[in-house]
C-alpha cells in the first residue's frame, strides 16, 4: 500500500510539474476576463472534464500508438525527454512554453468571439494544460506500468489532475490577488526545476533500455 501510494505521490506531483495549472491562471483570466463568475466555474468544469478525458484517452491507447507507428517505449522516452527538457527550458524562463501555445494564439482568442465549449477545450484544455508533455508522460507511465494495479494509479493520477486543474482555475481570482504575476513566475520556474530533472531522468533510462544498459 505505502509503495502505491508513493507512485501515485510521484505521478501526481510529476502531472503537476507538466501541466502546471498555476501558469495556466494568467491565461485563463485573459481569456475570461469579461464573463460572469458562473461561466468561468462553468469553463473551469468543461476544461478540467477535456483534460481528464484527453489524457484517459492517451494513456489507454498508447499501446496500440506505439505498436502502430513500430515505435518502442525506450525510443518515445528519449523523444518525450527532449519535448519537456524544452518546455522545462520555456518555464525556468518564466515563460508560458511555445510547445504549449504560443503568445500569438492566446491573442488570437482575445480578439475572436467564440463559444464557452471551444474556449475552455482550446486553447484552456489543449494544448494549454493537456499538451504534448502531459499526453507523452501518461503514455509512458501505462506503458511501464506493472501491473493492473499500477494502471489503476496512473488513471487516478490523470483524475486528480483534473480535480486539481479545476480548484485552481475557480479559484483563478484567488490565486492572482495572493501570488501576483511575480509569484506565478516563480512557481513556473519551480514547476519548470521538477520537469528538468524529469526530462533527463526519463532520456536516460530511454538511453539505458535501447542500449540494454
Amino acid at each position: 500500500m505505502v509503495a502505491v501510494l508513493k507512485y501515485l505521490i510521484i505521478l501526481y506531483g510529476g502531472l503537476f510539474a507538466i501541466t502546471n495549472p498555476i501558469g495556466a491562471v494568467p491565461v485563463f483570466l485573459g481569456i475570461t476576463h469579461d464573463l460572469s463568475v458562473r461561466e468561468r466555474r462553468e469553463i473551469a468544469t468543461k476544461t478540467a472534464i477535456t483534460v481528464i478525458v484527453t489524457l484517459v484517452v492517451f494513456a489507454l491507447i498508447g499501446q496500440w500508438i506505439f505498436r502502430f507507428f513500430g515505435s518502442s517505449v525506450d525510443a518515445f522516452a528519449i523523444a518525450g525527454g527532449i519535448l519537456l527538457f524544452r518546455m522545462a527550458m520555456d518555464m525556468l524562463s518564466g515563460k508560458l512554453s511555445s510547445v504549449k501555445i504560443s503568445t500569438e494564439e492566446t491573442e488570437e482568442f482575445d480578439e475572436e468571439v467564440v463559444t464557452l465549449e471551444e474556449v475552455a477545450i482550446i486553447p484552456l484544455a489543449i494544448p494549454l494544460i493537456s499538451g504534448p508533455g502531459a499526453i507523452t508522460t501518461v503514455m509512458l507511465y501505462m506503458a511501464k506500468a506493472g501491473g493492473v494495479m499500477e494502471r489503476a494509479v496512473v488513471l487516478l493520477g490523470i483524475i486528480l489532475i483534473g480535480i486539481t486543474v479545476w480548484l485552481v482555475l475557480c479559484s483563478a481570482n484567488v490565486i492572482k490577488a495572493r501570488l501576483g504575476r511575480v509569484g506565478i513566475k516563480v512557481m513556473t520556474r519551480m514547476m519548470g526545476l521538477i520537469l528538468t530533472s524529469m526530462a533527463v531522468q526519463m532520456i536516460i533510462n530511454g538511453i539505458k533500455g535501447a542500449f540494454g544498459l
